[in-house]
């Protein structure tokens, strides 16, 4: 028996783009609700023709063959349908009020007051919709000094201190290897709206929500005590390692890196016998936690002169054997090959709506499962505007004369 989706029969409206408003709709989609892209007709999504692409040739900087899409725009626009519509005309804006009111979800990543100024903010879509759901993503959200901000990953990264804290010192400054805040910003996003739509159900009322990528990437960094850290006499950059725990760091093994972590003195005495140094447990700085806090150069260097003469599978080997947390520093490559990857479907390969054919491209499974409903992302990206046609007349109750007025005036 098909289980039922999360979100089936919750029809969201998107009008994001690049990276974190289409990660909100994305999960959205992956939980089923049903996600219509509304891109300008004369620009489209700017990621569905930008490099890199994948194609029939492989992938590549430069477009090669009309085939070639964006590989960007191949992840985010999976179970998505596409239309167009030029909103900054007046018909078109008429065309959106008319979707709007059937809509559950608006999702928009605009300027901050741009969907005010194109007449299509909340306060405009509650009068005819008063149950919609309507999220804002921004760099910095709608409201304080920095509201009117241009933000890329890189800017909130350094605007919330992360840059400041990642890496080591004589480094300088390092941002996360991936776009965090945008992807942090994008599940913050889609939680909100799920809780908004919770919070209708329970009430009938729908509401705004706004998800700033900088607030959403500082709630996770203050968990730590960053604002202790000098009175404790921390360094801010402590690489890989946590002001609580040690030895607690990457550690060159005889073929490769591996990390491990003890967070008690029993997973230190543990360790200690694996490596074949019993004695030290008659040493109290050694014993000690606060000691090895202060001292971790010495622990990191007893643990690396062992890990050194072992091979990685061997270390992990032992260190599970013994319940102590470790892992292999895995390349993507490594990653992709992981038997647990492959046992929880995590990865899926692209598909290319305009070469038919399944890219040498991996992205992300949705990454939540449900014991009684379905999740994932069941359709590949789409053509961009293949459903311009079917979601106007569904939405906006458009007929075929006036369809063709309006691609002939180049509102659609």
């Amino acid at each position: 028996m098909t289980k039922k989706r999360i979100l089936d029969g919750i029809k969201v409206l998107d009008l994001t783009r690049f990276f974190s408003g289409p990660q909100c709709t994305l999960f959205l989609a992956g939980l089923g609700a049903e996600v219509i892209k509304i891109d300008d007709p004369r620009v489209g999504d700017p990621t569905a023709f930008s490099p890199p692409f994948a194609g029939p040739q492989g992938v590549s900087f430069e477009r090669r063959s009309p085939h070639d899409m964006g590989i960007a725009y191949l992840k985010r626009a999976r179970a998505k349908k596409s239309t167009t519509v030029n909103l900054k005309s007046t018909e078109g804006k008429e065309l959106f009020m008319r979707m709007a009111r059937s809509a559950d979800v608006v999702v928009e990543n605009f300027s901050a007051g741009v969907a005010d100024r194109l007449g299509i903010g909340y306060d405009v879509l509650r009068e005819i919709n008063p149950g919609l759901v309507y999220c804002s993503l921004t760099g910095y959200g709608s409201t304080g000094p920095a509201r009117n901000l241009k933000a890329y990953d890189l800017m909130v990264q350094a605007a919330v201190g992360l840059m400041s804290i990642t890496g080591h010192a004589e480094a300088g400054p390092t941002k996360a290897g991936s776009p965090l805040s945008d992807a942090i910003a994008g599940l913050f996003a889609a939680f909100g709206v799920v809780a908004a739509l919770n919070y209708r159900q329970r009430t009938g009322h729908g509401q705004s929500v706004d998800v700033s990528m900088a607030d959403c990437l500082l709630s996770l960094i203050l968990d730590e005590p960053l604002d202790c850290y000098r009175e404790l006499g921390l360094a801010f950059q402590q690489g890989n390692r946590i002001m609580r725990f040690s030895p607690f760091n990457a550690y060159k093994s005889a073929d490769g890196w591996v990390t491990l972590g003890t967070a008690s003195n029993d997973d230190w005495s543990t360790l200690l016998d694996l490596m074949g140094r019993p004695d030290l447990k008659d040493d109290p700085d050694i014993m000690s936690v606060a000691w090895r806090l202060s001292n971790n150069a010495t622990v990191d260097e007893l643990v690396s002169t062992w890990t050194a003469t072992l091979a990685t599978s061997e270390i992990e080997q032992r260190l599970h054997s013994a319940k102590i947390p470790c892992s292999a520093v895995r390349t993507i490559d490594d990653v992709l090959a992981c038997e647990q990857t492959i046992a929880r479907n995590m990865t899926v390969s692209l598909w290319n709506p305009l070469a038919e054919a399944a890219m040498n491209v991996k992205a992300a499974a949705f990454p939540l499962r449900f014991g009684h409903a379905d999740v994932g992302y069941d359709t590949a990206a789409p053509v961009p505007g293949e459903h311009t046609e079917a979601v106007l007349r569904e939405m906006a109750g458009v007929d075929s004369v006036e369809l063709q007025r309006l691609r002939e005036r180049r509102i659609i």
